[in-house]
């Protein structure tokens, strides 16, 4: 077989190959046999038609379409691995020379990995927040840690913020009232701002057995972003008792036996999540950095199935439903054009991030080692509350294995830079990141991260996939039986669901 490359673009070539017909020859038989295995010819069995007699009946031509379609995807691949292209997603083939006996000729358009060099990444210089922990703040999580294990005590008062009130809601819209636009012993905590716009200010001073009337505008349904007549009943108020800052309750809520360790304890927790903290300022503002100073082409199959990706994650995440992605929007305040514009900068971005670190591994020549790449299987696995085999099958299942390892090879490439760039705090101190560089502390950085993520979306908003997710690394791979945000070469070439042998990830870059 002979290859060819033709550059296209720097994101972009053309391979030309030929193939001789003797290597066709395994094609060749495997058409004859499925061909044969579908015609009905008297005197032989169904699989034992002899070729000369299929020829006759079907023609040679249907079998050498039957062997090229056979051939192509193979053929494919060893150019790809003849040639080193580092080809993206699936190519345009496109035959164009058939001789029986003599060869077979195509080309294969296809994005290709652009090549780039990444200046001074190991000469960085960041400045992230200070991690001193404030008495104030050490005081507000004691405080909302008397706030969880407080009682609530039925008061006959009109109401304040802070209160809990059980309220009967009436939604109208033009004098009609709305279709599921009523509820009936809603607990709701005063002041908390996560039920109906308006709703505080208006039943602040009402009593138990008395109502208020405000206007406000609706976020959900059928008239979302109508503005309506809302009526709230109040029918009871509740204030919360909070337990006496002793150390009674310190052995109530932890496993500490005075207040005084208690407290302690809780400014050591703050101070390591602001640690965590510096760090993930300090990776995305060295990631920022990178992107800034790097030119990248981007090839566009590889931005559309990010893209696709990332919405349909969005998607998946408000349950494949039409009306509640509707409604996602307009919470955000954005029509589904700003929606995908958005998402397609946010997946221009991780695309280019993506690249820029697969170029620093390739110049750190980073390897990712089958320690490794188990230790990330088990922590993102404990990330989907899954058994570690149970996901590393479905990672195997869904031929992800590839992309997960070229996140481990990221992680590793980005780990190396941190650890070579100068970071200071805004006070001018160092700030040491070795504690980040383990398991443990990649662990509680995802976890924290996680965390953040979810109080994002339990406030309206969505997971890392979508447009208020950053160009991270760490987790990109998704679910287990999802692609992951980057595949990599294979150089053992792995045929994927078109057919097509040797390219990367075909969902994904």
């Amino acid at each position: 077989m002979k290859s060819s490359v033709e550059n296209l673009s720097p994101t972009r070539v053309k391979l030309a190959v030929e193939v001789p017909f003797d290597e066709l020859k395994s094609s060749l038989d495997e058409a004859y046999k499925a061909i044969g295995s579908q015609v009905r010819v008297p005197g032989f069995r169904p699989g034992k038609v002899p070729a000369r007699i299929i020829d006759q009946r079907i023609g040679r031509a249907a079998v050498l379409e039957e062997a090229i379609n056979k051939a192509l995807p193979k053929a494919y691949s060893d150019a790809v691995r003849e040639t080193g292209v580092k080809a993206l997603g699936q190519p345009e083939i496109e035959v164009t020379e058939l001789e029986d006996n003599q060869r077979l000729a195509f080309t294969a358009e296809v994005d290709v990995r652009p090549e780039i060099t990444v200046a001074g990444y190991d000469q960085l210089a960041v400045t992230v927040d200070d991690a001193a922990v404030t008495d104030e703040e050490v005081a507000e999580q004691f405080e909302e840690l008397r706030a969880r294990f407080g009682t609530l005590k039925g008061v006959d008062r009109e109401v304040r913020t802070g209160d809990f009130v059980s309220l009967d809601l009436t939604a109208t819209v033009d004098g009609a009232e709305v279709e599921g636009g009523s509820a009936q012993g809603l607990s709701y905590e005063v002041g908390s701002g996560n039920l109906i716009d308006g709703l505080d200010d208006a039943i602040v001073g009402k009593s138990a057995g008395e109502s208020a009337t405000f206007s406000s505008t609706l976020a959900f349904g059928e008239h979302a972003g109508s503005d309506a007549e809302i009526t709230a009943l109040v029918n009871s108020v509740k204030e919360r008792e909070l337990p006496e800052a002793d150390d009674d309750f310190a052995q109530l809520a932890s496993e500490f036996d005075t207040v005084e360790e208690l407290r302690a304890d809780l400014r050591s927790r703050l101070d390591r999540v602001k640690v965590l903290g510096q760090g993930a300022e300090a990776r995305d503002k060295v990631l920022e950095l990178l992107v800034a100073q790097t030119e990248v082409p981007l090839p566009e199959s590889a931005v559309q199935a990010e893209v696709e990706w990332r919405e349909h994650d969005v998607v998946h995440q408000l349950g494949h439903d039409d009306a509640a992605f509707e409604q996602y929007l307009q919470t955000q305040g954005k029509t589904r054009e700003e929606f995908t514009a958005e998402l397609r900068e946010v997946a221009e971005k991780a695309v280019k991030t993506q690249f820029i670190l697969d170029s620093i591994a390739d110049a750190e020549a980073v390897s990712v080692s089958e320690a490794e790449l188990t230790e990330y299987i088990v922590r993102q696995a404990q990330r989907y509350n899954m058994a570690p085999q149970e996901f590393a099958d479905q990672i195997v299942q869904a031929g992800n294995i590839a992309a997960l390892m070229a996140d481990v090879r990221r992680n590793k490439a980005l780990a190396a830079v941190l650890e070579s760039a100068s970071v200071t705090d805004a006070s001018g101190n160092p700030v040491d990141l070795s504690a980040l560089a383990t398991p443990q502390g990649q662990a509680e950085l995802e976890d924290l991260e996680d965390a953040a993520e979810q109080a994002a979306a339990d406030n309206g908003g969505v997971g890392a996939a979508g447009t208020s997710g950053t160009a991270g690394t760490e987790g990109s791979a998704g679910s287990a039986g999802s692609a992951g945000s980057a595949g990599s070469e294979d150089a053992e070439g792995s045929e994927g669901a078109a057919g097509t042998e040797g390219s990367e990830d075909e969902s994904r870059v």
